[in-house]
């Protein structure tokens, strides 16, 4: 039989504004900047030193889309932990330093594919990035200089009074100087804050002062609610306009939410290619199903379809039946019964009892008719 074209719109051939232009690295297998996609990064939250809980859950982000992972090296035992996962993962692990410095070459030396500093926190930590400098060196190992407000430089707080814009920038900018003395640039900045008017600003006056690729985030989010608002309005607004090459969502959640957002923000973007879609009305005063419940049952039946896929779930007979002809595969409720919709065309009419099964037969009938080559884009 032959292969089924698929609808749902491929990544748009002009982005929304052109990428910015800044150096490529690479983090493990990961390319970073210099045109590279933009990556989704999380954080483990087990006790790094508790190897089998660490790559238990690295494999769950693993599964997840994940593509690079960070973990907390706070102790002398998470240290001596990192050489074991490191080489187990499956995806580059990035060693998360903070107070220690002495922890910052021992992520080198374990096998790190890259390594996080806080500047602001790492006792005499100025003094100390020649040494630093010539390991990462001699180890290929790139380095993230990650600037929060929460942790800034109290120089900087003395002189700006809080954690501007400015003082973010100019404390990542005066770290990468040090760096660059001793001819070392595999830098990957971040200047993370928990507003996102800060975050943004910083962001914009940091991409026009440097040419490292940035890693994005909103840091202390919030809950997951909150953090997802808050993460997609900053990412918007600087993915948009050619700006990240690296994020992470940083949630008051399982480290997988974190990931499954990143990714729906990539792909509303057109950043990354689009998978399954779900396209349903906010119901109103003439939906005629529970179109809430509706759609919450089609999404958990079709969880974890790789197949790029759009499913209209519609409530009622004004925008339902256009909806449903666009999509791939789609339903117009009303009356106790459901017009289910192929490429366009109606193929049954069913009651609204049958049709969550009816639309998730009809989908695994799509999967299964679309080619190996349309299932790997």
């Amino acid at each position: 039989m032959a292969a089924v074209p698929l609808g749902v719109p491929e990544v748009p051939a002009r982005p929304l504004a052109p990428r910015r232009t800044s150096r490529r690295l690479r983090v493990g297998p990961v390319p970073v900047g210099g045109g590279a996609p933009v990556s989704v990064q999380s954080m483990t939250t087990t006790r790094t030193s508790d190897v089998g809980a660490t790559l238990q859950q690295i494999a769950e982000l693993t599964a997840s889309g994940c593509q690079i992972v960070r973990v907390a090296c706070p102790t002398q035992d998470d240290a001596d932990a990192l050489a074991t996962i490191a080489r187990k993962s499956r995806i580059p692990v990035i060693a998360d330093i903070h107070f220690q410095p002495k922890y910052v070459f021992a992520a080198i030396e374990a096998g790190c594919a890259a390594v996080r500093v806080n500047p602001g926190n790492i006792k005499k930590f100025d003094d100390q990035v020649k040494e630093i400098a010539r390991a990462a060196r001699d180890h290929g190992t790139p380095v993230r200089i990650g600037v929060n407000a929460g942790s800034l430089d109290r120089r900087l707080l003395q002189k700006y009074g809080r954690a501007t814009p400015e003082a973010l920038v100019e404390s990542a900018l005066w770290e990468a100087s040090l760096f660059e003395e001793h001819g070392f640039r595999d830098i990957k900045i971040s200047v993370k804050h928990n507003d996102p008017v800060v975050m943004i600003e910083a962001y914009r006056q940091l991409a026009a002062q440097c040419d490292y690729p940035l890693h994005l985030g909103v840091t202390e989010a919030g809950p997951a609610f909150q953090g997802t608002v808050k993460s997609a309005v900053a990412f918007g607004a600087l993915l948009s306009r050619g700006i990240g090459d690296t994020i992470r969502v940083s949630l008051s959640a399982p480290p997988v939410e974190e990931v499954k957002v990143g990714i729906q923000i990539l792909q509303a973007l057109g950043l990354r290619e689009r998978r399954l879609e779900i396209v349903s009305c906010p119901s109103c005063g003439r939906a005629q199903v529970d179109v809430y419940k509706l759609a919450e049952e089609v999404t958990a039946g079709l969880e974890g379809m790789e197949v790029p896929l759009r499913v209209a779930v519609m409530g009622c007979v004004v925008n339902g039946p256009g909806e449903a002809r666009e999509a791939d595969l789609g339903v117009a409720s009303g009356n106790g019964k459901g017009q289910i919709f192929v490429k366009g065309e109606v193929v049954k009419t069913v009651p609204e009892s049958k049709i969550v099964e009816t639309l998730i037969e009809e989908a695994m009938k799509l999967a299964e008719r679309t080619s190996p080559a349309e299932q790997s884009n």
